[in-house]
């Protein structure tokens, strides 16, 4: 059987011999839009069986259905790291979304301060990104995407198990190593990175972080970043300290 180019998620239960029935988008993106036909084979994974190698049986342009063959890779599940940012512009957020899925995030949680200008995001719009972005890069996990929620509530309901990686780029020393930062605490369990909006955190805002046990801020060096570039970075520093990337 042909290594599969294509891979799909599907929100399916998998296993060998089974068979799954597309839906008319799926169907129109394998049969229209990448020209498969019966007998094509096809990647698959639903977040939670691995990924799993499986052949086209059935091809319409209203549905169709593909029998799992073999698991072509187990489940690898990302470290326990949230990562929470404010809504910038369309595009820039998406990005932040595709990005925090391709880097191992395990949810990912917009929030609003007191400078942030977006007042709602699309949800389901962000959550069909995620997927896209774990579709390309070879993931096996899905990040939920979770509604908008104000910091301040988000901070009264904090998990007491979870530390907090706070991007300050109002600290007057440049941290350079994440593990620097990091020397007196946790190197292991749940952890969350929060960046700021374009206009930065308020003073209130900063002052009450700083002052919660579970916090730990960190200057992602000598230049201010936009929102996008600093969720990248931080989780770049994060995922080689302490993450899966070692």
């Amino acid at each position: 059987m042909a290594d599969a180019k294509v891979r799909l998620f599907v929100e399916h239960e998998l296993g060998e011999g089974q068979c799954v029935a597309l839906s008319r988008d799926q169907a129109h993106y394998l049969f229209g839009v990448m020209r498969l036909g019966v007998g094509d084979t096809v990647k698959l994974f639903n977040g939670q069986a691995g990924e799993w190698l499986a052949q086209v049986q059935e091809a319409g342009k209203r549905g169709g259905v593909l029998a799992c063959q073999s698991q072509s890779k187990p489940q690898q599940d990302p470290p326990d790291l949230w990562l929470m940012f404010a809504p910038i512009k369309k595009a820039r957020t998406d990005f932040i979304v595709e990005k925090a899925t391709e880097m191992g995030a395990a949810r990912i949680l917009s929030v609003q301060t007191d400078f942030t200008n977006a007042e709602r995001i699309r949800k389901d719009r962000l959550q069909a990104h995620a997927v896209e972005a774990a579709e390309q890069c070879g993931g096996t996990y899905v990040p939920e995407v979770a509604e908008l929620q104000k910091l301040e509530l988000v901070l009264r309901n904090w998990p007491q198990d979870r530390q907090l990686m706070f991007c300050d780029e109002a600290l007057a020393d440049c941290t350079s190593a994440l593990t620097g930062s990091l020397a007196g605490g946790p190197s292991q369990g749940k952890w969350a990175i929060l960046i700021g909006p374009e206009g930065g955190f308020s003073e209130a805002e900063r002052n009450r972080l700083a002052k919660l046990p579970f916090t730990t801020a960190i200057r992602l060096g000598p230049r201010i970043l936009r929102a996008d570039t600093a969720a990248v970075a931080a989780m770049t520093l994060w995922q080689n300290a302490l993450g899966d990337w070692h």
